[in-house]
């Protein structure tokens, strides 16, 4: 067989088996990021099985429990009757058509990046892969991670030779990469969680189409992007844009309270013009309808 209809093969199987909910999503990291979007699947019936090194999570998942507070038991008691199950055996891997990463990135002591979670997710994903799988990750991180630290140890370290497909025609040797930032907002209740757009980013066009496939099941709109490179600055642009809003009000708040002024009254009543705040359409004659806002608590920005 030629490297042609393999490379068909592979992505019309794909493509299938996503649209049919036969794919097998594997979620690596429960925790907030990656438990909803575990249960997300499982509403859809796709079959999900969620990897975490941290054995209290398995534990606790196995017994119906939960552990994040926007997530009540009969959630993951409804996702185990749909035959999601957790486990910290990564020789699963091997098994899923579609893996997810979803680990977390904090800052280390010098306010850098720490990336040991998802090298050390790439170390031990590496050698179960096999040729046709896509694999996404969804981790907060700087332009550039997916393919310069991501790709390296998958292509590296897999037992089969296998390369990301880069030409846009998987050859029967590849797997696909996307970067989709994760959009969680774990105090929002006000925004449904598939009502939240979905960024994607492929290496390449049938990466995108097949990621964006696995995310439309899931989510109502999914916005595809030209790389991963520009889905990761996407996600640092949302996050700076918060932090800039954030401490903006957190200043105008001290003023206010020096001035005797309420800040609510302040932001409900800018909330008025069209031209600052959160909602407002591009071109928009109109205000933005505040009524659909989130809670004040999580203000100015409807996602992290």
């Amino acid at each position: 067989m030629n490297t042609q209809l393999t490379a068909s093969s592979l992505f019309t199987d794909l493509k299938s088996r996503i649209e049919a909910r036969q794919a097998r999503v594997g979620i690596i990291g429960l925790g907030y990021v990656g438990l909803p979007l575990a249960l997300l699947y499982s509403e859809q019936k796709f079959p999900v099985t969620g990897f975490d090194i941290d054995r209290r999570k398995i534990d606790t998942l196995a017994s119906g429990g939960t552990y994040i507070f926007r997530i009540t038991p009969a959630e993951i008691q409804a996702a185990k009757l749909n035959g999601f199950e957790a486990t910290a055996d990564y020789s699963q891997i091997t098994a899923m058509d579609a893996i997810i990463i979803c680990v977390p990135t904090p800052l280390n002591e010098y306010h850098e990046p720490d990336l040991s979670y998802i090298t050390n997710t790439a170390h031990a994903v590496a050698p179960y892969l096999r040729a046709g799988q896509i694999v996404i990750l969804e981790s907060t991180t700087y332009p550039g991670t997916t393919e310069e630290v991501l790709i390296p140890i998958l292509e590296q370290e897999n037992k089969a030779g296998l390369k990301a497909s880069r030409q846009g025609a998987a050859g029967d040797n590849d797997v696909w990469v996307a970067f989709s930032p994760e959009r969680e907002d774990p105090g929002n209740t006000q925004v449904a969680r598939h009502d939240i757009p979905k960024v994607i980013g492929g290496l390449d066009p049938q990466a995108s189409e097949i990621a964006a496939a696995l995310y439309g099941a899931i989510f109502r709109r999914t916005v595809p992007v030209s790389s991963p490179a520009a889905a990761e600055m996407t996600k640092l642009l949302e996050n700076i844009y918060r932090c800039v809003n954030i401490a903006l009000v957190n200043e105008l708040k001290m003023l206010c309270l020096r001035m005797n002024l309420d800040i609510w009254e302040i932001i409900d009543a800018a909330a008025t013009t069209p031209s600052i705040f959160p909602g407002k359409r591009r071109n928009s004659t109109s205000a933005p309808d505040s009524s659909n806002w989130p809670a004040k608590s999580t203000w100015p920005c409807p996602t992290t």
